[in-house]
């Protein structure tokens, strides 16, 4: 090419600020290749979740910041999409990149296409195969508009294949979230265990955001009650989501958290470089989130994913991972299975080697012509 590839980054929510940033770092590698803009929707706009992060990720500030906010799941993409679109008119970039499966994901992916504008998807072909998860809805409509397909494991590869996707349209490229964590894993240090008087191997971790889990004040008061039974045997400490700290008080579960004793530690949100800390040291993580149960799989730390599905299946293959619902029973259960018997067969994935953006972006300055046609870095065989 004789002018730059503009690449417009976008990010959205916490999960894809790991994402996003090892692939920003190798676009700026290549400085004579490409023009990258770094958009920024605004749907997480907590400063802990957002502005902390991306510092401790070496991200810099956004070139773009929508700022759309909260509101429903319509209300949140019609607002990205609106200034997304302007966006792109103003700009005309060459290739739109998105990553994972927030709302931000799929409303830029829809304005993009619909302009004719080529759509990159990183972390495509994941399936829960459960409807009633918004992010599984963002993940199969993104996934019919990506003109390229950036798979994680091999389940996506079969995913994408059953739904009708070119098979030269799929790439098996690793995983991005891993590329942040290796680089990541060794810059975090102890001092957030300090404060809170945690022990490597003799704490759990728990992250709870979905609504599945959080929405409904049955559900969320037997997690808690799980927990305070867990939190007798071993230290929890559990970072609280916003979302689930609004819940704590609109369902009164203040008062029954407080009268715990001090084995359950309940905190504000944590930065990035602070949770990878907790994570890499804890005996167990307890978790909703997708990509928390890749972290522990690369990391091998038992997860127990309080949720009846999971679309990361390498995880439980791995034998890091295993689902549990939201049943207060099987979670005590698991969790002192693990206690009592920590796991020891425990794999990393295929391509989980911290290259994931490395073997992306080289495939994408393969496809626009800025590569020697010769070397093509990926390629899917079925």
């Amino acid at each position: 090419m004789s002018r730059k590839l503009k690449v417009i980054n976008v990010v959205g929510a916490r999960p894809n600020f790991m994402k996003i940033a090892p692939l920003w770092r190798e676009q700026k590698k290549y400085s004579n290749d490409f023009e990258s803009i770094l958009l920024h929707t605004g749907q997480h706009y907590d400063y802990q979740m957002s502005q902390r992060i991306f510092g401790d990720l070496d991200l810099p500030k956004p070139d773009i910041y929508l700022n759309v906010g909260s509101g429903s799941h319509a209300e949140q993409t019609a607002k990205v999409m609106i200034p997304f679109e302007k966006c792109l008119k103003e700009l005309e970039p060459d290739l739109v990149l998105v990553v994972g499966d927030v709302n931000s994901t799929l409303a830029c992916a829809v304005v993009a296409s619909k302009m004719h504008i080529p759509v990159a998807h990183v972390e495509a072909g994941l399936r829960s195969f459960d409807r009633t998860m918004p992010e599984e809805i963002n993940r199969l409509l993104t996934d019919q508009l990506a003109d390229y397909l950036f798979v994680t494991e091999n389940s996506a590869i079969t995913n994408l294949i059953h739904e009708g996707r070119p098979i030269g349209r799929i790439f098996f490229s690793g995983n991005v979230m891993i590329d942040s964590l290796v680089r990541s894993i060794n810059k975090s240090d102890d001092a957030i265990l300090d404060k809170f008087k945690l022990n490597p191997d003799e704490y759990a971790l728990v992250t709870l955001h979905r609504p599945s889990n959080v929405d409904d004040p049955e559900t969320l008061k037997g997690i808690i009650n799980a927990l305070i039974r867990i939190s007798e045997s071993v230290k929890v400490i559990f970072p609280v989501h916003p979302r689930t700290r609004k819940n704590f008080k609109a369902f009164y579960l203040d008062d029954l958290i407080n009268s715990t004793a001090a084995n359950l530690i309940v905190c504000d949100p944590v930065g990035y470089l602070d949770f990878i800390a907790l994570e890499r040291d804890a005996k167990m993580v307890l978790t909703d989130s997708g990509g928390i149960q890749e972290e522990c799989c690369y990391m091998k730390i038992p997860c127990l994913t309080l949720r009846y599905n999971t679309e990361r299946p390498v995880t439980i293959d791995c034998g890091s991972n295993k689902l549990t619902g939201s049943n207060p029973e099987n979670i005590v259960q698991h969790a002192m299975g693990i206690i009592n018997n920590p796991p020891t067969e425990l794999h990393t994935p295929d391509k989980w080697d911290g290259r994931a953006a490395v073997r992306i972006i080289e495939e994408i300055r393969w496809l626009f012509e800025m590569a020697p046609k010769s070397k093509r870095p990926l390629s899917v065989k079925v």
